[in-house]
């Protein structure tokens, strides 16, 4: 068939290439090249984020987790297995999220920061996307795929291409296009200091200040950061940068002395409910796919997702 995907973020291009694999015919049109996508942007590490609903999420999670952890067997660049600590002021319930991960201990009072009772270790996939989603665009390449950029107002700007199905993975544009009110915003502004030579990513989730998390990649780390959900402002807030430094420094002392090289925002594509199904009516005569609303979840989501988009196709 002849399918075309809206979208080169990693949903677009994954979806993509697992249809490619698979033996269709495959365009991928979006209005950017992939490295002005939000994906590109993301720190990436598995763990869901603000996505729903909680079992597909289980699942989709756990299939992504093992796409990912066998690309960091084979070495895949830009791919890695991160040990990993969540620290918690009060024990913690279970975590939906553990099952994926199976190999999950209480963490040793002498691994945890000054104020925390509590932690859990475990390793999880680390994209470092700047690496990854270039080769992946690239593997989708390879397989004969195309890519044409430009910018649509509408599903039915495609038909041109003549396909016989569309994939809609256009991210945060998506709910426009298609007239989704329930999609929204979420701003996140994260920064990127020079790594001080950590290799434990660390992250707590209710810390007084915001979230907070420390994600050790090649030469740098992602400090991070923001879930402002209905805000579209892209401008870094600068008492933000110093709140994030802050908070993650109390989690990771040897931060203090880091270089800040610089500070980035972007905009996840916000939902309810991650909306994966198919859609008869949108456009008169071919199937709409519609794979959006990830969250802050795209990288922990999107192979199992894909694989899900690429059976309704």
């Amino acid at each position: 068939m002849r399918v075309v995907v809206l979208g080169a973020g990693v949903s677009g291009l994954s979806t993509a290439l697992l249809l490619r694999k698979r033996g269709d015919d495959v365009v991928v049109v979006s209005a950017d090249a992939t490295e002005a996508t939000t994906s590109h942007l993301a720190a990436a590490v598995w763990f869901p984020t603000s996505a729903g609903p909680a079992h597909k999420v289980a699942a989709w999670g756990s299939t992504t987790y093992d796409v990912l952890a066998a690309e960091a067997e084979r070495g895949v660049l830009g791919v890695v297995m991160r040990e990993s600590l969540v620290v918690y002021r009060e024990e913690p319930g279970p975590q939906p999220w553990a099952d994926a991960v199976g190999d999950v201990r209480p963490a040793r009072p002498d691994e945890l920061p000054p104020g925390y009772s509590h932690g859990l270790r475990f390793a999880v996939p680390l994209v470092e996307m700047p690496t990854y989603l270039p080769r992946l665009h690239q593997r989708y390449l390879d397989t004969g795929g195309r890519h044409v950029v430009r910018r649509v107002a509408a599903l039915t700007d495609l038909l041109d291409l003549s396909p016989d199905v569309i994939v809609n993975c256009a991210g945060l544009a998506a709910g426009q296009l298609v007239g989704d009110r329930t999609t929204y915003p979420i701003r996140g502004q994260i920064v990127r200091v020079r790594n001080p030579g950590l290799t434990l990513s660390v992250r707590d989730e209710h810390h007084p200040a915001g979230r907070a998390y420390i994600h050790p990649r090649t030469d740098d780390c992602i400090l991070g950061g923001t879930l402002d959900q209905g805000s579209w402002d892209t401008t870094v807030d600068d008492a933000t940068t110093a709140s994030i430094v802050a908070r993650c420094t109390d989690l990771v002392p040897a931060l203090a002395e880091a270089e800040v090289i610089e500070a980035l925002v972007g905009l996840r594509p916000g939902r309810p409910e991650v909306r994966l199904e198919r859609d008869e009516e949108l456009v008169p005569g071919v199937p709409v796919v519609h794979n959006y609303g990830h969250g802050g979840s795209g990288i922990t989501l999107g192979w199992g997702c894909a694989q899900e988009a690429v059976s309704l196709v």
